[in-house]
């Protein structure tokens, strides 16, 4: 039979967990952001149809490098890393959280030996204390601020796995954008030498009908001064894909000097636009989720404030054995316990409470604010990125025509040369024009892969939705 001394703190207690049964303070988080049915830029024929794509979407461009380069910047890079020990961070953080709902337990034991000194300078007999003391408390949830702590941590440690899930993504992306930018730069530098040799030629070629008298000082000037540019293009070429390497060496977590990238001169092979990209996956990206569940958490961090306003209620318990020697301690009458509760509210704080509220709904209200602005930049990438693979598959078609045109057009105009019916200004105009037709395609190409390797991105980078 309960003790009659324990029957208002039960009545108490029960009355707690009853009110504890639901946070009176929460505030819902706004809905989350509708996107459109379909894309603006997808083209007609890909409406209704679906393509699958595997996570590891870089393996679409059949290269065995790049597969091997994908591998590695997963287990190397440092910005990764730092997202990892967030996450870390974040779960302890949440693991806080939840300790705070349980009653806290102490334990103690101490001895102390005294004795009083009297007025002539004697002193009394020393005497021995010896005390063991366990005591707990325990903060009843009554208006829910523990449970929304619980809350607003667990949707920031969610928030962050994400941040890491979206690291990976992005760092996968560049990779793959830097290593096609730096095949690209490989092909535009072996144009350049094969141009470097066929300008050197010519100018031989200048110089003789010059010594001959055929051809003009103009005309060698005008073939030295192309020579030249030619050249400069290549070193700065060269640069670039020197430094290309640099930056996937450190995408990778290596040192520069340490790293080195065997040339192969050809960009991977194109893969098809997908046929559709539905609007919901972009609810499911991993940058969306991040920035839905720090919504989520900020709505419930004005609950916590708002908590304030109410009366905390904590119950506390306390139990001990105190004796003057330790063998006789553990007997009935120094047993000495007390059972409490207490309710405190703040009477006057200066306003804290309501500045702390307020502060609460403004951080929130900007948070909701970024996340609506990350879905419209994520819309905005896959509108952008759609409408670049679509029209610049056009544009390497025409600019593959445009190159053999401007080949044609250089060899008619060597062999009037040679004959002597034009000067070398058509020839040096025509050699400009074909060796521009060639690096633009190339350059086109690369801005393609690039728009379908965001876009593959996009898509492979799914996020269950929180």
């Amino acid at each position: 039979m309960l003790h009659p001394c324990l029957k208002p703190l039960t009545l108490a207690l029960a009355g707690a967990l009853l009110l504890s049964a639901c946070a009176v303070t929460e505030v819902s988080a706004p809905a989350p952001a509708k996107a459109p049915e379909q894309f603006k830029e997808a083209l007609p024929a890909q409406a209704g149809a679906s393509t699958a794509v595997p996570d590891a979407w870089w393996q679409m461009f059949q290269d065995p490098v790049l597969d091997e380069l994908e591998r590695q910047v997963v287990i190397g890079n440092e910005n990764l890393k730092i997202a990892l020990a967030q996450v870390a961070s974040a779960r302890a953080t949440l693991d806080a959280s939840q300790s705070a709902e349980l009653p806290t337990l102490a334990v103690g034991l101490n001895g102390t030996r005294s004795a009083n000194v009297v007025g002539s300078g004697a002193s009394s007999d020393p005497s021995t204390n010896v005390a063991l003391n366990a005591s707990s408390s325990w903060e009843i949830d009554v208006w829910g601020r523990l449970s929304m702590a619980v809350r607003s941590a667990e949707a920031s440690a969610k928030a962050s796995q994400a941040d890491l899930t979206a690291a990976q993504l992005s760092a996968q992306a560049t990779l793959a954008q830097s290593y096609f930018a730096l095949r690209s730069a490989e092909l535009q530098q072996t144009l350049l030498e094969r141009s470097v040799q066929a300008f050197q030629r010519a100018l031989d070629l200048t110089q003789q009908r010059h010594q001959g008298g055929v051809a003009a000082l103009s005309d060698v000037l005008q073939a030295q001064t192309q020579l030249s540019s030619t050249r400069t293009q290549l070193a700065d070429t060269a640069a670039q894909r020197a430094q290309l390497e640099h930056a996937i060496a450190v995408l990778l977590g290596q040192a520069p000097s340490s790293f080195n990238l065997a040339p192969t001169y050809k960009l991977p092979d194109k893969v098809s636009v997908p046929h559709t990209l539905p609007a919901q996956l972009l609810q499911r990206r991993p940058d969306i989720a991040a920035a839905q569940l720090r919504v989520r958490a900020a709505y419930a961090q004005i609950g916590i404030a708002d908590a304030a306003y109410f009366p905390s209620l904590s119950l506390s318990a306390s139990a001990g054995y105190t004796q003057s020697s330790l063998a006789s301690l553990f007997s009935a009458p120094n047993l000495a316990w007390s059972l409490g509760a207490s309710l405190s509210e703040s009477v006057f704080d200066g306003g804290a409470r309501q500045q702390a509220s307020a502060q609460a709904r403004a951080n929130a209200s900007q948070i909701t604010a970024s996340y609506r602005q990350t879905v419209l930049t994520a819309l905005q990438e896959v509108e952008d990125n759609l409408v670049l693979a679509n029209r610049l598959s056009e544009e390497v078609q025409s600019q593959t025509e445009a190159l053999q045109s401007s080949q044609r057009n250089l060899d008619l105009v060597m062999e009037q040369y040679r004959a002597g019916t034009v000067s070398y200004l058509n020839v040096s105009a025509a050699q400009s024009s074909a060796l521009g037709s060639e690096i633009s395609l190339i350059s086109v190409r690369n801005r393609e892969l690039a728009a379908l390797n965001i876009l593959l991105k996009n898509i492979a980078g799914r996020w269950d939705a929180p």
